[in-house]
């Protein structure tokens, strides 16, 4: 499960055995988690966390989607 990012707190991740899905991330704090996908960037899932943290981890994807696209790509299609 390689961690692509740790901003805020939050533990940016893909699960290893998920190359059949479309393109997303995981994201872990404490005990919540949450799933978004990325193509368009939407929740998935979501443990635990409040509206106003959904909104900062929506953020931080938007300010990085180049980068977890990047690390997507490196991982399951090289």
């Amino acid at each position: 499960m390689p961690t692509i990012l740790r901003i805020k707190g939050y533990r940016f991740f893909f699960f290893s055995n998920e190359i059949n899905e479309p393109i997303h991330i995981h994201v872990e704090s404490a005990e919540k988690y949450a799933k978004f996908w990325l193509e368009p960037i939407t929740l998935a899932r979501n443990i635990g966390f409040r509206p106003f943290e959904l909104t900062e981890i929506r953020n931080i994807i938007i300010e990085n989607k180049k980068i977890i696209k990047e690390r997507w790509n490196e991982y399951f299609v090289c």
